[in-house]
């Protein structure tokens, strides 16, 4: 049976190595091919540039719920812990800074999935990464067709498709430590003219924090629906069609808070909380329809068309100050002092609604034309979106008792009260030319958007007066180039260079476009059992931006500014090897990530984001040495896993020579096994953080967050 689109939506060809871990399972791969930025018939030797695929085999091995923990495998990318279980991925790509994930291009189903991806980037919503079934990353020249954010990278989620069974589906349970549980179940159907799935994925923990003097809990319950129904003419049809329809909805209530611990506490008790912090709590809710249509117009032309409607919206209601002080101006040091020997006049804690609601919606196709030799592909996106912010500000007592008590109600609106929103269109033409043992791919993509701000400040709730305005125009052209040289049958070289960017902030009028040229050179070499990847880089920008966020400690005066960094360099060594040792009846699969990262500064100037900052500084939070090394062992219905992860000491603000108050270096041992009661039954026992390391995993809220202890799980999997 045919499925949907032998191209992908919106692909460019693109660079990619696939390590032993990176193989495609053994299912019937043209399932995804339109919503998959690799197409299954593309042979990945004469793809340049740099990406990488985990397969369900490879997301299995583990089966992490944290993204986070999954693409430590991919080099090149760079993760911040926060909440220790992955709620809210701070994810980073050759340097371009984690915080909430606003620099890469987050993707589902080759959908944009950041609940405003062009006026408020920033990943508060990030797709449940536990239910995907396959995972995809580019970085550098490799995303040059994926806007509006071309530097870094992208990463595309793609959600479990329609099996190719007439029936299948699979249920799968887990329990452990700190109140941890997860349920996974969905149930496919397929048919000649029709085929429907429906998923399931809930987990939830109690949390691994205690709060000082409460009973509180600190963990989390998520919720993820996922629906789909295919619609396809018969095989052979003159023009044969396809039309699917997928409906997503999830929902989040998780204890979560910005209030770290001061040194000494982090010292003397790593894992609770303050007292401050005991109303904290994030709610979330999201819903998805997408529509994807295919047409074949014949043998050499395909259309694929996708309509997009997303609903987010979430209120963190957090922390903000304590007596008066913000949480980086002195806040969390009185409530840590509170907590130590508390006074019969109490504290006075504003607890602010962070109140937002957003919307992401559009249309994109492309025309996928087979012209011999040439493969073109010409694709088009109309998008809108916009972020409300309506926030408003409770002031509690927390007195002797270490109860918290409403002493005044804030009124909705009266705190922050504006909407960012932007429209934009995107073309790009790309082609891919084979010339001998030469592939060249070129391309051009153009953007043109328009973004604003509507602001009612803090005296108009109803939003009754007319709003100041401001506004940015943006128009740019984005080419890109790579091309790969077959050197010898096992040994492909490739060399790329595009153009990067990313828009300015809808209210920052002194705010320009950050632009990047950015540049790659490598080589990746496949013999037999052994896989083996080394990819140089190099960013040069004309000028960095840097986005204030609530998540970066930033004033409430100057959330959602941008901050340029002017002339910035990143540079870098990117290494990927594989290989599978036979002994007998025993397999060991062998796999090792290593990233080499340089960062600089190339001017002097002074930022109330950046700070004071010399040229030839480094980046805040981005390790000079990254690896992980992953160990298997598999015999009959036995296989284990051993994963060792190792992050070198980061910086927490920008600087040369010893760095002050920094994160210091950390390695993190995972391990699991399974085995097969049969053939479609199996058990899994899971470690995470094995050695039980203390380690802080970051600084940005003014003070210390840490990361999650050891945590122990049983698991069971039936297939049908």
């Amino acid at each position: 049976m045919k499925h949907f689109c032998k191209p992908s939506l919106l692909s460019l060809i693109v660079a990619s190595i696939l390590s032993p871990i990176a193989l495609a399972n053994n299912e019937d791969t043209s399932v995804v091919e339109h919503i998959s930025i690799f197409g299954a018939n593309q042979s990945l030797n004469d793809i340049p540039g740099s990406a990488h695929v985990l397969s369900q085999q490879a997301l299995e091995i583990f089966d992490y719920s944290d993204i986070m923990r999954t693409l430590t495998s991919v080099p090149g990318v760079y993760v911040l812990e926060e909440d220790g279980y992955g709620l809210r991925p701070n994810i980073g790509m050759r340097g371009t800074g984690q915080n909430r994930s606003e620099k890469v291009t987050i993707m589902e189903d080759n959908v944009l999935a950041a609940p405003a991806p062009y006026a408020a980037p920033s990943a508060y919503y990030f797709p449940t990464s536990g239910r995907m079934q396959q995972v995809e990353v580019l970085k550098g020249t490799s995303s040059a067709v994926y806007g509006p954010r071309t530097t870094g990278g992208v990463v595309n989620l793609l959600s479990r498709q329609i099996p190719q069974e007439a029936l299948a589906g699979r249920v799968a349970v887990q329990a452990g430590q700190d109140g941890f549980a997860k349920l996974h179940a969905y149930v496919g159907t397929n048919s000649q003219n029709f085929g429907s799935l429906f998923e399931l994925y809930r987990y939830q923990a109690d949390g691994f924090k205690h709060i000082n003097h409460s009973n509180n809990d600190t963990g989390f319950v998520k919720n993820d629906l996922l629906g789909k129904l295919r619609f396809n003419s018969d095989v052979g049809s003159n023009f044969y069609q396809e039309l699917e329809l997928k409906v997503k909805y999830s929902d989040e209530d998780s204890d979560e808070t910005y209030m770290g611990l001061t040194e000494d506490d982090y010292n003397r008790s790593p894992y609770s909380r303050y007292s401050a912090s005991q109303k904290d709590n994030m709610a979330t809710e999201h819903s998805q329809v997408q529509i994807n249509h295919l047409i074949e117009l014949n043998k050499r032309f395909a259309l694929v068309s996708n309509f997009y409607h997303n609903d987010f919206s979430r209120n963190w209601y957090k922390t903000s100050s304590v007596n008066g002080s913000s949480l980086g101006a002195g806040g969390i040091e009185i409530a840590a002092d509170f907590d130590q020997q508390s006074d019969s006049v109490g504290l006075i804690v504003d607890v602010k609604a962070n109140s937002r609601d957003y919307l992401s919606q559009g249309i994109q196709t492309v025309l996928n034309a087979d012209l011999n030799e040439h493969q073109v592909k010409f694709g088009l996106r109309l998008h809108k979106d916009e972020m409300d912010r309506f926030q408003w500000v409770d002031k509690y007592l927390l007195d002797a008792s270490y109860q918290m008590t409403l002493s005044s109600a804030g009124v909705p609106g009266t705190d922050s009260n504006r909407i960012d929103s932007a429209e934009a269109l995107a073309l790009f033409v790309h082609d891919q030319w084979a010339v001998g043992d030469f592939v060249i791919n070129a391309g051009l993509r153009y953007e043109d958007m328009v973004l604003d701000r509507r602001d009612w400040g803090k005296e108009d709730p109803s939003r009754i007066t007319t709003p100041s305005y401001k506004e940015n125009k943006v128009d740019v052209f984005l080419p890109s180039l790579a091309v790969t040289y077959r050197l010898t049958q096992d040994m492909v070289l490739l060399a790329g260079v595009q153009k990067g960017f990313a828009p300015p902030a809808p209210g920052n009028a002194s705010a320009t476009n950050e632009e990047s040229m950015n540049f790659e050179l490598g080589a990746r070499y496949a013999h037999n059992q052994f896989r083996a990847e080394a990819i140089v880089f190099q960013s040069d920008y004309e000028n960095m931006h840097g986005n204030c966020t609530a998540s970066q400690n930033c004033d409430d005066e100057n959330i959602g500014d941008q901050y340029n960094a002017g002339e910035v360099d990143v540079s870098g060594l990117e290494l990927k090897a594989g290989y599978i040792v036979n002994l007998g009846e025993i397999s060991m699969p062998l796999d090792f990530t290593y990233t080499y990262t340089q960062t600089e500064f190339m001017n002097t100037f002074e930022s109330d984001f950046w700070g004071d900052v010399q040229a030839g500084d480094e980046f805040p939070y981005v390790p000079e040495n990254q690896f992980q090394f992953t160990l298997g062992l598999e015999q009959g219905k036995w296989h284990s896993n051993i994963l060792v992860r190792y992050s070198s000491e980061m910086r927490t603000r920008a600087g040369n020579g010893v760095a002050l108050e920094p994160i210091k270096s950390r390695t993190i041992v995972d391990l699991v096994a399974g085995y097969h009661l049969a053939e479609n039954q199996q058990i899994s026992f899971s470690i995470d953080n094995l050695l039980d390391e203390k380690y802080m995993s970051s600084r940005v809220h003014g003070s210390i967050m840490v990361g999650k202890p050891l945590s122990a799980n049983i698991g069971y999997k039936y297939s049908f």
